[in-house]
């Protein structure tokens, strides 16, 4: 697992491949502790990418759940149907596949979130809607975290 944690959101675009340039502090990390590779996965609203550490303690704890649940078959089929290894190349670009760019629909303005252990890839459109109902819900919100401190 990492010891660095992934923080801060960058706004990038998608060249005419499908590349995305991942921000340096990210880059950084991933290239000391984890080989410059990411695995890449669909939400439903974005693409989440794990080292390959992380990843594996996921498939690990993911083992655990019941498969006879309907619901815990459908989750995992829509998220690990879609992971694909990337790595990043020389000028600090992962590729995002084409399937995974159309499940969020994912267009050439580009949000980069870090989220401590993993790293979220959003569509502009999809974050700025996602940051307005964070506002919109803060106060309720704001009780709940209150126990952590923040």
């Amino acid at each position: 697992m990492s010891h660095a944690p992934f923080r801060g959101r960058y706004q990038h675009a998608l060249d005419e491949k499908g590349r995305l340039s991942i921000p340096s502090r990210f880059r950084e990390i991933l290239a000391q502790e984890h080989d410059g590779r990411l695995i890449i996965t669909n939400l439903p609203h974005c693409l989440v990418a794990y080292t390959p550490e992380q990843w594996e303690a996921i498939e690990a704890r993911s083992g655990t759940l019941s498969t006879v649940k309907s619901n815990v078959q459908s989750f995992l089929r829509f998220f690990y149907s879609g992971a694909t290894e990337c790595e990043i190349d020389k000028q600090g670009r992962v590729l995002i596949p084409p399937s995974l760019r159309e499940a969020i629909d994912l267009d050439k303005q580009v949000v980069v979130a870090g989220m401590l252990n993993r790293i979220e890839i959003w569509s502009q459109a999809r974050w700025d809607e996602e940051m307005k109902k964070a506002v919109e819900n803060f106060d309720g919100i704001s009780d709940e975290l209150a126990d952590f401190g923040l």
